[in-house]
């Protein structure tokens, strides 16, 4: 029985154990996409996309692309927010990752 519940207690901390996305992890990656969102343009940065590119493959969970949507909005924070958002959807269509930053404004 002892042997049973220590089974079960390994098994819960390895799941409780997973952590979600943090601004930690999104903000290196997300960084370099800063400047097209704050200017435009019509080449984003190769480091921008193949950083979206890894929290997309990292985002796996709905909790996990909140909290991205959630860091990505704050590094934003600055910018006015049409060109902000516009240039995001934009941003989001060239990099083919457009549910990571669909919309902003309802993470």
């Amino acid at each position: 029985m002892r042997s049973l519940l220590l089974a079960v207690c390994l098994v819960l901390a390895l799941h409780c154990g997973e952590a979600a996305l943090s601004c930690d992890t999104v903000g290196p990656e997300f960084n370099p996409c800063v400047p097209y969102l704050t200017h435009g343009g019509d080449v984003v940065p190769d480091t921008c996309c193949n950083g979206l590119r890894t929290l997309s493959s990292q985002a796996q969970s709905d909790e996990d692309r909140h909290n991205a949507c959630v860091c990505m909005k704050a590094a934003i924070q600055g910018i006015p927010p049409p060109d902000a958002i516009m240039n995001a959807e934009r941003l989001a269509e060239k990099c083919g990752v457009t549910y990571l930053i669909s919309d902003f404004t309802f993470c």
